[in-house]
Formats: structure tokens, C-alpha cells, sequence
């Protein structure tokens, strides 16, 4: 049976064809190693103690204090005797933004960081502010623009997630959704890498990515995914309300989410590796994307 169009979303795309599924696979949290263009095999999952909110080392400490992170620091502790760079930009950032700065013995900071190269300073952060799936369109609808949306079902790496920002708004990308569970959400490496970019991308974090994908539907957003036997991207009408659906490295998109797309699109290889990082992958779709949004004048 053929999937039924919402009458509000616009576009001339044909929805696959629905099949019916077993309980056990309607509910399934398996995943389809093969419907997947990239791949970062060798990532863990994120496990790093970056979700308690702090940054350390100095030149972590100096990106941050001239990223532009949304993020504000609530408190700076200093390695009593510290000289330099870092400690001057430490006082006047201090000061400047009105903020508590403890000098503090190193075996603090030791205790602090669990004994990782501190190099004399930490900064702790309040949590990242995680906004709701309506901000993420009310600023396509403000800007006037059909909303462009990311979908990343189960990304580890925070050096992929912040990378994928910072390319998210070089096109002008509305908002990206994570999940809550098993993936990465915005910590001080994402913040680092995505050089300041958070300050500009909304990010929104749910509870179900499959019930978000429905929510969209309703809205009149077309949900297309990544897979090795989909649509060619470069014959890919991008055109219209997306959101595009970035999966797991490795494993790819699990199989409920990949049972609600509209579509699948695959980014043709013909070296020997076939297979791209996350963030490359995500890059090439999301300037095919640009490219249509913002054609070259004739």
C-alpha cells in the first residue's frame, strides 16, 4: 500500500512503498548496516565527562573564551602561580563578564579534571539551553524560508557532531535534532570543533526521533535518509521542506527510523573506500541542498 501525502507538504516526491511489518520489527532498535554512506568504524560511543559541563587545557580554555559559545561559564579555577597567556585572558575574561575566579592548588584541579592535562585551568559551564522542534521551524518561518532540517539518529562522535554544525550554518540550516539516549549531545568538544557556530544553529534533543519524524510529517516536512541503494544525490530534487536523516557511524540509520523517510539518497563512489565520514557525507547532501536553494544567477 502506498503511503498517503500530508496535503501540506509540497513537492512533487513519490513516498516509498510501506510493507507490512512483524510487532517485533515495528519496534525494533536494530539498525541497517548498509544503508549508510559513511562510515567512522573505529568511534566508541561518547562516554566522555564533557556532559558535566566543563572545559580544561588552555587551549580549549582560549577557544572557548573567544568562541562565541551560547554556553556561559559560571566559574573559572586558575593553578595558583600560573603565568602567561592563558592566566591574562583568564582575569580579563574574569572580569569583563563579572565572573568568580578561584586560584586554586594543582592537586585541585587534579581532583577536578581526574588527573587528565588540565594544563592550570577549568572552566565550568552552565548546560547547553536545547531548543524545541517548533523554535527550529518558527526560524525558517521568520526568515521567510521552507525549513531545512537534520535528523542525526545516534552520532558518537563529538567531533563529527560539531562538524556537522559548523556546516549546518555555513548553508543556513534551521536546526538540528538529536536524541537523548546513546549519541552525543552538545559538549565543550562539540562546542570547540563547531567554532562557534552553536551560537547561530538551533539544536533540539527528543525523547523519540521516530515520533519526531511523524511530528514533521504533519507539519509538511519531507524526511529523506542515507542508504547505499538510494537515489543518486545528484538527481535528488531537494527542493521544498526537508529534513534529511544523518545515521549512525558505522551502523547507519536503524531500522524504525529508516521505515519513515520519504526517501533514501546514496552518494556514488567509485575509489576503492565506499564508505565517507559522517560529517564529509553530511557536507556533500547539504551543499547539493544549498546549490538548489540558491542557484547561481543566469
Amino acid at each position: 500500500m502506498t503511503k498517503k501525502k500530508s496535503a501540506r507538504r509540497t513537492g512533487s516526491f513519490k513516498p516509498q512503498e510501506e510493507t507490512h511489518q512483524s510487532k517485533r520489527d515495528r519496534h525494533s532498535d536494530e539498525r541497517l548496516p548498509q544503508n549508510t554512506t559513511h562510515s567512522d568504524r573505529h568511534i566508541e560511543p561518547a562516554q566522555e565527562q564533557e556532559e558535566a559541563d566543563f572545559i580544561y587545557g588552555k587551549h580549549a580554555a582560549l577557544e572557548f573564551i573567544h568562541s562565541g559559545d551560547p554556553r556561559t561559564v559560571n566559574k573559572i579555577f586558575l593553578q595558583k602561580g600560573l603565568r602567561g597567556e592563558i592566566a591574562t585572558e583568564a582575569h580579563h575574561f574574569a572580569e569583563t563578564q563579572k565572573l568568580v575566579l578561584q586560584e586554586v592548588p594543582k592537586a585541585k584541579l587534579d581532583q577536578l579534571t581526574a588527573d587528565a592535562n588540565h594544563q592550570g585551568i577549568l572552566l565550568t559551564l552552565s548546560p547547553y539551553q536545547y531548543h524545541t522542534i517548533q523554535e527550529l521551524l518558527d526560524k525558517a518561518a521568520e526568515a521567510n524560508e521552507e525549513p531545512l532540517l537534520l535528523i542525526l539518529d545516534n552520532l558518537n562522535d563529538p567531533h563529527n557532531l560539531g562538524s556537522i554544525l559548523r556546516t549546518a550554518d555555513a548553508i543556513g540550516a534551521h536546526g538540528v535534532i538529536i536524541p537523548k539516549r546513546r549519541a552525543v549531545g552538545i559538549t565543550g568538544v562539540v562546542a570547540k570543533t563547531a567554532a562557534g557556530a552553536l551560537e547561530h544553529v538551533l539544536v533540539s534533543r527528543v525523547t523519540n526521533l521516530a515520533a519526531t519524524i511523524d511530528e514533521l510529517k504533519e507539519k509538511g516536512v519531507w524526511i529523506f535518509g542515507t542508504a547505499m541503494s538510494g537515489e543518486d544525490y545528484r538527481q535528488w530534487n531537494s527542493r521544498g521542506p526537508i529534513a534529511l536523516v544523518i545515521g549512525n557511524e558505522g551502523k547507519g540509520i536503524s531500522t524504525l527510523v529508516a521505515k519513515k523517510v520519504d526517501g533514501m539518497v546514496t552518494i556514488p563512489m567509485i575509489g576503492h573506500v565506499q564508505s565517507l565520514n559522517a560529517s564529509v557525507a553530511t557536507s556533500i547532501l547539504l551543499y547539493h541542498i544549498f546549490d538548489q536553494r540558491h542557484p547561481l544567477e543566469p
